[in-house]
């Protein structure tokens, strides 16, 4: 195992925004010699021996701005890829079938990073891989989600050239439909964590983890979740990435946090009736 570490990317409000979204996308961060270098060697010498390319692992694995935001999340020392798969497809395609990839977990912690990497623009016509924000914590048994279609909020990864995008391994996703007629590539590694989670990446001084509605940990996009099940599972992942789990495991309740709406907002499935005085 080859560990890595750089120093962290991101912010606060960034990481609570992952723990939210459950991606994170990077665009154009690979240098435009390197993706084209890339598409040639595949098609010379296949995807695989791409691993044991110093200047593939320098460029891509080892990116700054990626590997900063891997080192923001799994901390110092991370483990690099050992495996990648290149998702190739030669377009026009249909779409596939929504899924969460073999062996995804549903739990707070975040141990490891599912990451993409478009060598080539990969815009609509080209079939990017739609993930669904927020599914990460959504749990679904795999033979119940094929039959689903568009899902209102999905969101397709249209991205340049060198592009990079993290995701919690357990998100919901799907290569979308194409149109072009061409070959896309897109290959697809992790990133596993080596030590215990702590908040070393870039502190917000002015930074509050809040009650109520500051900060928001609402995911604004559709969750299809049961009330604030969607801000608990949010909080829960971003004070364990913090190492805060026993003030948070303290903060139960209706008069606690969360649920974290506004004071003045009315949550999803309440009703307010109001009852008319008797004269």
């Amino acid at each position: 195992m080859e560990t890595y570490d750089c120093k962290p990317t991101l912010t606060d409000t960034q990481v609570l925004e992952f723990c939210k979204q459950g991606f994170l996308m990077l665009e154009s961060v690979v240098p435009h010699a390197i993706n084209q270098r890339t598409s040639e060697f595949i098609e010379k010498h296949g995807h695989l021996p791409l691993l044991k390319e110093d200047w593939f692992v320098k460029n891509v694995f080892q990116n700054s701005q990626a590997a900063g935001a891997v080192r923001s999340l799994l901390g110092r020392n991370f483990a690099l890829p050992i495996g990648m798969a290149n998702h190739q497809i030669e377009c026009p395609e249909s779409a596939q079938n929504w899924h969460r990839d073999g062996g995804s977990r549903y739990s707070p912690e975040l141990n490891h990073l599912q990451v993409f990497y478009y060598p080539q623009d990969t815009p609509a016509e080209m079939g990017p891989t739609e993930i669904l924000p927020g599914s990460h914590f959504f749990f679904c048994l795999q033979s119940w989600m094929g039959h689903y279609g568009s899902i209102r909020g999905g969101v397709k990864t249209i991205a340049p050239a060198g592009s990079i995008f993290l995701t919690v391994y357990s998100i919901w996703h799907r290569r979308s439909a194409s149109i072009a007629c061409n070959i896309r590539n897109m290959l697809k590694y992790c990133y596993w964590r080596t030590v215990p989670p702590q908040r070393d990446w870039i502190i917000e001084p002015d930074f509050d983890f809040g009650h109520d509605h500051s900060p928001s940990y609402r995911l604004e996009t559709p969750n299809f979740r049961q009330q604030f099940r969607d801000w608990y599972d949010v909080a829960e992942m971003f004070y364990w990435l913090c190492d805060k789990t026993n003030d948070f495991q303290r903060k139960l309740g209706g008069d606690g946090w969360p649920p974290g709406y506004p004071i003045l907002w009315k949550p999803e499935g309440f009703r307010r009736f109001q009852v008319k005085e008797l004269e």
